[in-house]
């Protein structure tokens, strides 16, 4: 990745190994325009907390981002609203930026809940920011992590634009301007210059394609067309 990449000057990338792959990527990645993150962190500095990962461990190998809130951790491991909002405190207290993830469920979307549900994510995952901490947003919709089904650009857009103004809300018009949303839900070397046609699509949080460094690589280094 870091040779397909290496001309790439006009994008910021990054990519978040598992843990156990933290400090050899951040090895590899030195004196690159790649940055490492961690995909989860917990809230605490240290204590008797086994098994978990603090954000002091994440800065000791060299991350820059955390992903926190994301729907495996909301829905599987049971992380609500007021566990991330921490963490994602935690991480902002820690110089690390927090990618906040947020999403709706296939049956939240068919009931039109994708606003309510979505904006509940934001208010209570950002409530104990303020306008001066720098984070990203990562919009996913749940129903389409690793399905092979995505929204349509028109579809995506739509929340985006909403999270714009929910953060202007809440922060102000130049910080919600400023403020990145990433778009994440089967993004493909496929669908990624529609998804980027979009006036408030800054970016993608990407799964699957990212596994295959080509296919990773095609993604970053797309073109509008």
């Amino acid at each position: 990745l870091r040779l397909l990449v290496k001309d790439v000057i006009d994008r910021d990338i990054l990519v978040c190994p598992p843990f156990t792959a933290l400090y050899s990527v951040s090895k590899i990645v030195e004196n690159t325009r790649i940055n490492i993150g961690g995909q989860n962190m917990f809230y605490e500095e240290k204590g008797a907390f086994t098994g978990e990962i603090s954000p002091i461990m994440l800065k000791d190998v060299g991350c820059s981002y955390v992903i926190l809130g994301h729907s495996e951790r909301r829905h599987i491991f049971g992380e609500d609203d007021e566990l991330i909002a921490k963490k994602v405190f935690s991480a902002v207290k820690h110089d690390l930026i927090p990618i906040l993830c947020v999403g709706e469920l296939l049956e939240e979307r068919e009931e039109g809940k994708t606003f309510e549900v979505v904006g509940k994510q934001i208010k209570e995952g950002l409530k104990y920011l303020s306008r001066d901490d720098n984070f990203v947003i990562a919009y996913e919709p749940v129903w389409a992590i690793g399905t092979g089904k995505t929204a349509t650009p028109e579809m995506a857009q739509e929340v985006h634009r909403f999270i714009r103004l929910e953060i202007s809300e809440l922060f102000g018009h130049e910080k919600a301007e400023s403020v990145r949303i990433l778009y994440g839900g089967s993004v493909k070397p496929e669908n990624i210059s529609g998804l980027m046609k979009m006036a408030d699509i800054d970016g993608a949080l990407v799964g699957g394609a990212s596994l295959d460094a080509e296919s990773f690589a095609k993604i970053v280094m797309y073109r509008e067309v």
